[in-house]
């Protein structure tokens, strides 16, 4: 193809025949029904006839019509292009076509308006079939793609497959150069649906391989047995406020199990918002104190590094374990300080941020690793921290983001995962309800009647700064707006992601500390800031923001002793989506996460797509039994070969996947 052509392909990240063949189509329309003319209905049509007369003419400037006269033995019917003037010499009078596209009712009559036309005799591309519509760019249409496309058609039928011969044989699956040609020229929907079901089925398998060969590399190797205190467990746990929850107790449990084994720990803790994992962690940290070790908690911001200090500083200190925080905005002479601190092995638990990662601090003896919203850290990062111990580390990553079981056990296929599924008792549900546009002030009395009982509220907008096209709101246009308008008498504060870290921490602590009533912000507020004294969390432009999101915004409140609410409010008065009404109707994040799996895909639901971890195209995570055949298939291989030796092609993407997926 042309220069210009190809950088409309780069523009899309295409850029070569493979970026080319694995460009899936984002739909397909149906042509593959052939209707006589005297059978026409409206909507989508082919139709297979010659062309009798063609007609063009300029009706003003800057609009073109063709027109051509079609017949078949059932009857004649006039089509009509826009702006197509090539039409009328590529139609050949006396010759078979397949025109396709829609029957609809136009100036006053019956057309089809900007059909593809193809003859016959040649392979159809775009009628006559079902036709692939793909993701497309500014003046790069799906035709051609389509045409590109089947330029590749040659190399495909000559693609080696990546998986073994005996898997796609004993799970009755197509052949990849079959399955490729498939998705992009479907015969029929049955091959369509064969060809995604393969590809869904191949990724799926790479990635749960990569899984359990890393989870077998983990148990191969040896680390420092934490051995378990039951005398310090119970003394601990007697010390709480509250009575720990069965879920609590339960993965206190299985990790403290792995603590005391040789094998390192490679677990994931699980749990919604406000469900009691601080004090889980707390118990292993313990644990590792009391056996003279050292543990690094790497949070994903400040604001909640110098939080969980504080936290478990304050639940751990009468045991006699020593803290220390570690983060950027420490000034020099602080900074080395504490990393001397840290490598005397003087402070047992080192809380810090991306700053634990750099050359200092060193440490003595740690033997625990604790990540927080691991996924807001890259797998280098995670591998340069565990690098600071001098045997392999314990590892414990925790997430707030309730992960639907299944695609937990597909992403991190070498954890073990513990889940906390149940809430302390006494905590108030909050009170959540989508609003209409137009009764926005209702939401705005009832957020000044809780700060005029002293609570504060936040506003949460999609954008920075205002955009005709979307048509929602922005915390910037919002900021502007309150602070001029109904809470001009209110003390309002604003954060997004653009402004610099310094910046962001000073807001969110003056925030935190009482110094803002309102914090109007993006999403930046979505996981690790903790304000008991919230109370109201409005959400603007809710349409735009998925399950799993809304949920952890909704969990930004009512993590103190007072009641609070959530306001959704969509951007337009269009009918609620399905979303949002279970958003308002369920509590449950891993419910609402399930949900959301299903509505919008991995990629979407959790962000990981753009991290690396996560780019499945075409497997469906909710198929329990695409789930049940891919771990058959994977041990079937392992057994076979467990190095995956016989099978070079599988065993380079594999190891591909094994370094973005890797914990440890």
């Amino acid at each position: 193809m042309g220069d210009k052509v190809a950088a409309l392909f780069k523009r899309m990240g295409v850029e070569s025949v493979e970026d080319l063949i694995y460009h899936f189509p984002r739909r397909y329309d149906d042509y593959s029904h052939v209707v006589k003319i005297n059978n026409i209905k409206p909507g989508p049509v082919t139709i297979k006839v010659e062309v009798k007369d063609v007609q063009q003419r300029y009706v003003r400037r800057g609009l073109h019509i063709t027109e051509a006269v079609v017949k078949d033995p059932s009857g004649t019917l006039k089509i009509t292009w826009f702006n197509q003037p090539y039409r009328a010499k590529a139609l050949m009078p006396d010759k078979q076509y397949f025109i396709s596209g829609d029957y609809q009712f136009n100036r006053d009559r019956y057309s089809i308006i900007n059909p593809a036309a193809e003859l016959v005799s040649s392979f159809p591309k775009n009628t006559a079939r079902i036709v692939p519509i793909y993701p497309e760019t500014k003046r790069l249409k799906s035709f051609q793609i389509r045409r590109a496309m089947q330029e590749v058609l040659p190399v495909i039928a000559r693609l080696q497959d990546n998986l073994p011969a005996f898997i796609v044989k004993d799970f009755g699956l197509l052949p990849l150069n079959q399955a490729l040609k498939q998705l992009h020229f479907p015969d029929d929907p049955t091959n369509l649906t064969a060809a995604r079901d393969r590809l869904g089925f191949a990724e799926l398998f790479e990635l749960t391989l990569a899984g359990q060969l890393n989870k077998l590399a983990i148990a191969a190797q040896s680390g420092q047995t934490i051995k378990f205190d039951e005398a310090l467990a119970k003394r601990f746990v007697a010390s709480l406020a509250y009575k720990l929850t069965d879920a609590q107790r339960k993965a206190a449990w299985q990790l403290l199990q792995d603590l005391n084994n040789k094998r390192p720990m490679n677990r994931l803790l699980e749990g919604d918002v406000g469900s009691g994992k601080t004090i889980v962690a707390a118990m292993a940290i313990l644990m590792a104190a009391n056996n003279g070790y050292q543990v690094a908690y790497m949070a994903p911001t400040e604001i909640l590094a110098h939080q969980q200090h504080e936290t478990l500083g304050s639940m751990l200190s009468p045991f006699g374990v020593k803290t220390d925080i570690f983060t950027g905005s420490l000034n020099e002479k602080r900074k080395m300080k504490t990393a001397k601190s840290i490598e005397s092995g003087e402070p047992d638990l080192i809380v810090g941020t991306h700053a634990l990662i750099q050359k200092h601090p060193k440490f003595k003896n740690l033997s625990l690793v604790i990540i927080d919203e691991q996924h807001r850290f890259g797998v280098n990062q995670r591998e340069k921290l565990l690098g600071k111990a001098t045997k392999v580390p314990h590892v414990l990553t925790m997430t707030a983001t309730p992960i639907p079981r299944s695609l937990a056990l597909t992403i991190y296929g070498e954890l073990d995962i513990s889940i906390i599924d149940e809430l302390p008792p006494g905590r108030q549900p909050i009170i959540t309800e989508v609003i209409p546009p137009e009764s926005r002030p209702s939401v705005y009395s009832k957020i000044d009647q809780q700060i005029a009982a002293g609570r504060q509220a936040y506003v949460i907008c999609p954008l920075v700064d205002d955009s005709d096209v979307l048509g929602v709101k922005s915390v910037n246009e919002e900021f502007r707006r309150l602070n001029s308008g109904l809470f001009k008498h209110r003390r309002i504060g604003l954060m997004h992601g653009r402004l610099k870290s310094d910046d962001k921490n000073r807001i969110m602590t003056d925030f935190s500390t009482g110094l803002y009533d309102i914090l109007v912000s993006t999403t930046v507020v979505e996981v690790g800031v903790d304000v008991p004294n919230a109370a109201v969390m409005l959400i603007e432009g809710a349409e735009r923001f998925g399950l799993a999101q809304l949920h952890q915004l909704r969990g930004r409140v009512g993590r103190g002793e007072y009641q609070s609410y959530c306001f959704a409010i969509p951007s337009t008065n269009q009918q609620l989506s399905r979303r949002l009404r279970a958003f308002a109707q369920m509590r449950d994040g891993f419910k609402l996460a399930e949900m959301d799996l299903k509505l919008r895909g991995p990629g979407e639901v959790y962000g990981l797509a753009q991290h690396g971890v996560l780019d499945l195209r075409m497997a469906k995570l909710s198929d329990a039994k695409l789930l049940a055949r891919v771990r058959q298939a994977a041990d079937d291989t392992l057994l076979r070969s467990p190095d995956l030796l016989q099978y070079p092609r599988l065993k380079k993407r594999v190891n591909d996947l094994r370094k973005i997926t890797n914990l440890n």
